[in-house]
């Protein structure tokens, strides 16, 4: 690897640091931030410590806020009886832009994994049983990802959640829109069969 300046090396570093950035990408964005104006650089290093300065976690559902409630949950059109569980609140922005979900959410900040020592008390669950407790949620979907930790974590929150008298329900998996079942896993077929509805 060729040297560089200590300032030019310590900023492809950090890059390096953030998830998908490898060394040729750290040092593309490295070179293109020595380019820029030092406006320019100037912005992007307050957006940086804007981020961690002024953002909060929403006090009901945990989502990323600049006020104690997000928008979703300051919504007055959402349907407070309906909840959408999620692994991290990136997660919402796929269901958001589908249009289709009117409800509000719970960010859970990852899933179960007892290999690497998360838990139950680990995650954002007892806010959600307090929601519950309270008595306005009827429904609870639980959205989290078809790996086996969230397919863990959606089987730990049915039995948990069930017995508090609330429906809970997972959304459907399968086969994508517009791919090719030849190139589809045993598992995702298995998942769209056990997903069938009648026609």
């Amino acid at each position: 690897m060729p040297d560089f300046a200590e300032p030019l090396a310590r900023l492809m570093t950090e890059f390096k640091r953030l998830p998908g950035i490898g060394q040729k990408s750290a040092q593309r964005l490295a070179f293109h931030v020595m380019r820029a104006s030092r406006q320019d650089a100037e912005h992007l290093a307050q957006a940086l410590l804007d981020v961690k300065d002024k953002l909060v976690l929403c006090r009901i559902c945990n989502n990323v806020s600049e006020n104690e409630l997000c928008l979703y949950c300051s919504d007055p059109n959402r349907d407070p009886k309906l909840v959408c569980v999620v692994e991290e609140p990136h997660n919402i922005a796929g269901i958001e832009t589908t249009r289709q979900f009117e409800g509000r959410y719970h960010v859970l900040h990852g899933t179960l994994s007892p290999l690497r020592g998360i838990g139950p008390d680990s995650l954002k669950i007892k806010g959600l049983v307090e929601r519950i407790g309270q008595g306005e949620i009827e429904e609870v979907i639980v959205a989290t990802n078809p790996t086996t930790e969230g397919e863990a974590t959606a089987v730990y929150l049915a039995r948990l959640l069930k017995p508090l008298g609330v429906k809970v329900s997972r959304i459907a998996m399968g086969v994508p829109v517009g791919s090719d079942l030849e190139f589809a896993d045993e598992v995702t077929i298995s998942k769209a069969m056990e997903g069938r509805r009648e026609m």
